[in-house]
């Protein structure tokens, strides 16, 4: 089982515990993490992207000129396809670019991530994260404390709002509850900090 250091939110060592295998002991599947991020990245598109066809462009309700005399090509409307300012032949209209994945495909490039991260030596535990009010300055000193200078997801066993709301203006931090763990927040941030009571709650839901 690998074992990690934990530390106060001070930055002092205070123990060890020992990560469950199955869960940040794996080998990392490459495949199904590329997946997971590319399935999550397309379920955030708006998909609100929208062209006017024929029938909704304003105008064209004459035809332009005779149907046979002038010498020139036959038109019905100033607001065919062909013309300036008509309307657009099969463009794009508001959709959905969301789509599902099998529920083990999922959990195998979440804890993909998560061993990636043991393996990588980006995983701190900290014993207990916690603040008597919300306070930036106060966040800023435990990143500090931590020796934190890069982007940092920060994982709390349940809603911690003090330390939310403390994280929500400094660039680069992210909070999440141990249920809120995603493969796309994990990849996207350089480190990832964990309290103790968040790592035993991710063992137990996905263990």
């Amino acid at each position: 089982m690998p074992k990690v250091s934990v530390v106060s939110q001070t930055g002092s060592a205070v123990g060890d515990i020992e990560l469950n295998d199955a869960i940040f002991g794996i080998e990392p599947n490459e495949a199904v993490l590329y997946e997971a991020i590319v399935q999550q990245q397309a379920s955030l598109r708006q998909g609100n992207h929208k062209v006017k066809t024929r029938a909704e462009v304003a105008g064209g309700g004459r035809k332009p000129w005779r149907q046979k005399g002038t010498g020139r090509a036959r038109q019905g409307s100033i607001r065919s396809p062909q013309w300036r300012g008509g309307g657009i032949v099969f463009g794009p209209t508001p959709r959905s670019y969301s789509y599902k994945m099998p529920k083990k495909v999922r959990r195998l490039a979440l804890l993909s991530a998560l061993s990636t991260k043991v393996r990588a030596e980006e995983l701190i535990v900290v014993d207990n994260l916690a603040f008597d009010a919300p306070k930036t300055k106060g966040f800023v000193k435990v990143l500090e404390d931590l020796s934190i200078t890069k982007k940092a997801l920060f994982v709390t066993a349940d809603l911690e709002e003090t330390v939310a709301l403390s994280a929500r203006n400094i660039p680069g931090v992210s909070v999440v509850t141990a249920n809120g763990i995603n493969v796309l927040d994990l990849v996207g941030h350089d480190q990832l900090v964990m309290t103790k009571a968040a790592v035993e709650k991710v063992e137990e839901v996905l263990g």
